[in-house]
């Protein structure tokens, strides 16, 4: 327990177990030694983020995971949905996090044992999740595929071992706009990430463009083919 003071009153955050949700499907191949996971957007959930994946070209022969964040909610439909975390007590949500999602891995390689080539990929606010499971978690990544979502900025904050990352957003987007993505462009590159970028016609959304490049990714992840990088 940490305490901390707010106005008046103390602040206590208590440390508690929780359960999280994970869809899995194994691949058709007999050997599910490559691992292709997803976070969702902002009011998603796994199954939104689980349809996007498996759309992805050659996905078949990956095992998919769609990991839905650990507060859910109400849409206004009624349909549940979920955030990763706010801004209140972030350092501590970002640990949990991290934690989470460590444990979707171990006990993904308990049922199916450790991959050899792990893809991380995020849509819009789970673009920061990908980031933090491939740089700061205990498996690591061998690739990120980023989908019109931030850096988290606390990994330019030191030394850190980059996967090969992957962005992709479209030319309209209001939110992660293409300025917004050449500026992290050069922090990446900056920072020693090997980095590619690209656009596509659209906003913020999840496309058919967005999975011929995701498509491209899992191909050269399982050739260990990194043209251009």
């Amino acid at each position: 327990m940490s305490e901390s003071r707010s106005g008046a009153g103390a602040v206590r955050l208590v440390a508690t177990n929780v359960h999280g949700r994970t869809l899995v499907r194994a691949p058709q191949a007999a050997s599910p030694h490559r691992w292709f996971v997803g976070f969702h957007g902002y009011a998603q959930n796994a199954e939104i983020m689980f349809d996007m994946l498996q759309q992805v070209p050659g996905s078949e022969s990956w095992l998919v995971a769609s990991v839905q964040a650990l507060h859910p909610f109400y849409n206004r439909t009624d349909q549940v949905v979920a955030n990763w975390m706010t801004r209140q007590d972030r350092e501590h949500a970002i640990a949990d996090n991290i934690a989470y999602v460590d444990t979707v891995v171990a006990d993904l390689a308990t049922e199916f044992a450790a991959p050899r080539a792990l893809v991380f990929a995020g849509f819009s606010q789970g673009v920061a999740m990908a980031y933090r499971a491939a740089v700061r978690g205990k498996r690591g990544g061998d690739a990120i595929l980023a989908v019109a979502g931030d850096v988290p900025p606390e990994l330019f904050g030191g030394p850190q071992r980059w996967p090969h990352v992957r962005i992709v957003a479209g030319s309209k987007d209001d939110w992660y706009t293409p300025a917004v993505m050449a500026r992290e462009v050069a922090l990446l590159e900056t920072a020693g990430a090997p980095v590619r970028a690209s656009e596509f016609e659209g906003g913020h959304e999840w496309t058919a463009d967005v999975n011929e490049v995701a498509g491209a990714l899992l191909a050269e992840v399982a050739g260990q083919a990194w043209s251009g990088a």
